[in-house]
């Protein structure tokens, strides 16, 4: 039957619903324009239908919402006869409605309005959830019964024993069956189209959290097996199967949408408002967050770990294998790395395991090729802020530091020039390319890529010369007059830059020579900042030759003419054709939080500025009183020594070649001739609402353009980021 033809139907069918209380409702859920799957129901309903069907005729969308509710009640009440065609259709109609709904206030409220149910009152929201969260573990529904008898009363199932994989709080290994994955797929689509409210409601509504609130409480006596279930399936999953090339052209995967819906629901549920500590773990309420913070067990971090890492890496496996397009690629590493951020947020002894051995740096290598490889994209500028603030977290603590030593043997086709060193240097090569790439949506990021440079920077003990010169050109980028003017917080990156000077030379100088020779080499870059003039005078002049100067700059000094500001929220591009999202669509994305507000602390100097970045004009009180607290000292005290004796044994035994030079430098000490040390100061991350805020938009986002069959939320009114359709 034509699409056309099918919502003729359904207006009729939904008319008869609504005016036929009892048996007759049956006959809705039996007509012969069911289609076969969720898309063909996207498409024969269309969303002005439903726009229509609530502002004109919302008893008759209250009857036929109540209806759908009652028909997967009565497949939960009836599981040894469960119409799985009805079952699943009545869950695809919810999904595909209730978007619309929650876009309006009051019908947001309707959901948690009291329902006769049984001898008692409910609300909807509540039976629906406590409806799904049953079938979740639905004998030849969504699992497979130990002895294949039929049941009668899910009441008898302990679902702890039916975790959906073996991995954290399970080994026992279900066997896989395509059809109870799809079944899942259809209920964990619903559930995450009921948490969406929080894409609607504003941002000071309370209530918006609600849905995942009762998902998670301790009254849902599945929310054990449903968390280790959805876990489990996440990092268990591994999509290279037998390993043959091309295989996955010739075998349909039934497991990855699973893998996919599953782990969106997961991050959805580790969501929360700050709260108070309730318990000794922290997170009382929400009961997903407390078991992830409880998971203790090395064997399970291992699985986790190991998890995250396959799937993060999959994309690096695939695009350097001998044969093309040999290996199944997946999609899904924005949503793995919200996960990573979560798992090492609420469970520090999962942070530290990953710290513990070199395997963090199996972690890092695919974050730093996912954050470069997307540095031109400016659709994936919030994947760019992930895998940022996820080193930035790491890097609070020593081992990650000690870890950036090992030798780095090039394995993912990360574009930076080519060295022979550690992945310190490889971090540091990662950041200087996303400096100077030119996308000016990056530039709020400049402090965090500098920070973590700072934390890492009193471990790296024999940096490349390549990773050397990349430092200096930050230094001669950073530390140009019209830069450190045109805005109150530029000159807080060169204090952060020789912040990384300054840990060398004192705690890592022996095996840094490479380093040392570069400082001796471009040591003018260190006397002009140290020369600057600051009167009112050179600032004004600075400032009025700027434009004119600009085009004889170096291409990466060029790209840093606009202040460094917070990022202006991006738009959502739609294609204007619904329902289908277009693949150029992008999410916005919250103002990059400061980072003050995620570290608790600020660096050497920070200006409090007092006027919006574009008002504000610098003076010559305000350029003297940083340029007097630069920390120099120890760069011009290095300088000042070393300088005479490179140039002597030059000139003494005319040395042309940087290889005897560098001999040199590495038996050289400055024992007892740098200032005394100062003590190390590592800014660690701390979770914070306005942080909070930035990674719910970021995940939503997320969510909301990887869900395009079928399009859940396309063409409703989403609030939490703003859309703009072409």
């Amino acid at each position: 039957m034509g699409a056309q033809g099918s919502r003729v139907d359904f207006k009729q069918a939904v008319l008869d619903l609504t005016a036929k209380p009892g048996k007759d409702a049956e006959q809705f859920w039996d007509q012969a324009w069911w289609p076969d799957t969720v898309n063909d129901i996207f498409a024969m309903i269309p969303g002005e239908d439903i726009r229509k069907l609530r502002d004109e005729s919302p008893k008759n969308l209250a009857a036929l919402v109540y209806k759908s509710v009652e028909k997967i009640q009565y497949s939960r009440d009836h599981p040894g006869n469960i119409d799985q065609k009805k079952t699943i259709n009545a869950i695809r109609l919810l999904t595909r409605m209730i978007p619309y709904m929650l876009e309006d206030a009051e019908w947001r409220g309707y959901f948690w309005s009291p329902i006769p149910h049984g001898d008692a009152t409910k609300p909807l929201a509540t039976v629906l959830l406590e409806t799904l969260s049953d079938l979740l573990f639905c004998p030849e529904f969504t699992i497979s019964h130990a002895n294949g008898q039929k049941v009668n009363d899910l009441s008898t199932i302990d679902s702890c024993e039916y975790i959906w994989e073996a991995g954290v709080g399970s080994g026992n290994k279900p066997p896989m069956v395509a059809l109870h994955y799809q079944n899942r797929s259809e209920i964990l689509k619903l559930l995450l189209t009921c948490f969406s409210e929080v894409v609607y409601a504003p941002v000071s509504d309370e209530n918006r959290l609600r849905w995942i609130c009762h998902f998670t409480a301790v009254t849902n006596p599945h929310v054990l097996p449903i968390f280790t279930s959805l876990l489990n399936i996440v990092c268990a999953y591994d999509p290279v199967g037998y390993g043959l090339p091309y295989n996955y052209l010739l075998f349909n995967d039934s497991r990855e949408p699973l893998v996919e819906i599953a782990l969106q629901v997961l991050i959805v549920c580790l969501d929360k408002e700050s709260q108070p500590k309730t318990d000794d773990s922290g997170y009382q309420d929400n009961y997903f967050i407390n078991y992830l913070s409880r998971i203790h067990r090395e064997e399970d971090f291992d699985f986790m770990l190991k998890g995250i890492t396959r799937l993060l890496s999959n994309p690096i496996h695939t695009s350097s294998s001998y044969l093309p397009n040999s290996q199944k690629r997946v999609n899904f590493h924005q949503e793995l790395l919200v996960l990573l951020w979560k798992c090492c947020e609420f469970n520090q002894k999962f942070m530290f395991y990953v710290l513990k051995t070199s395997d963090v740096l199996d972690i890092l290598v695919p974050i730093l090729y996912h954050i470069s490889d997307a540095r031109n994209d400016s659709a994936r500028v919030g994947l760019i802020h992930m895998g940022v603030f996820i080193i930035l977290l790491l890097s609070g603590e020593r081992n990650f530091g000690v870890r950036l030593n090992k030798p780095y043997t090039a394995k993912a086709n990360i574009n930076v020039q080519t060295f022979t060193g550690t992945h310190a240097d490889l971090l540091i090569l990662v950041f200087h390319k996303l400096i100077t790439t030119g996308n000016y949506r990056l530039q709020s990021l400049f402090d965090c890529f500098l920070t973590i440079m700072v934390n890492v920077s009193p471990y790296m003990k024999s940096l490349s010369m390549v990773a050397a010169n990349k430092l200096v050109h930050l230094v001669e980028a950073f530390s140009t007059p019209w830069f450190l003017f045109s805005s109150p917080t530029n000159p807080q990156l060169v204090f952060s830059l020789l912040e990384v000077f300054n840990n060398v030379i004192q705690y890592q100088f022996d095996g840094n020579s490479n380093l040392i020779y570069t400082i001796i080499r471009k040591r003018n870059v260190f006397y002009q900042l140290s020369n600057l003039s600051t009167d009112a005078a050179s600032i004004a002049k600075t400032l009025s030759g700027r434009k004119n100067k600009s085009a004889n700059r170096d291409e990466m000094v060029d790209q840093l003419k606009s202040p460094t500001a917070a990022n202006p929220p991006e738009l959502l591009t739609g294609s204007g054709t619904p329902p289908v999202a277009a693949p150029s669509t992008t999410t916005g994305l919250a103002a990059t939080p400061a980072l003050a507000s995620m570290t608790g602390n600020v660096g050497s100097w920070e200006e409090k500025p007092t006027a919006q970045d574009n008002e504000w004009i610098a003076t010559q009180e305000w350029a003297e009183a940083w340029k007097a607290k630069l920390p120099l000292q120890t760069i011009m005290r290095l300088l000042q020594v070393l300088v005479p004796q490179v140039e002597k044994i030059c000139i003494d035994k005319g040395l042309t070649d940087e290889s005897e030079i560098l001999k040199f430098l590495q038996h050289g000490t400055l024992v007892g001739l740098l200032p005394v040390p100062h003590p190390i100061v590592i800014r660690r991350y701390q979770t914070n609402v306005g942080t909070n805020h930035w990674f719910r938009i970021y995940m939503w986002g997320v969510i909301y353009l990887r869900n395009t069959q079928p399009p859940i939320w396309y063409d409703t009114d989403v609030k939490l980021f703003e859309i703009q359709r072409a």
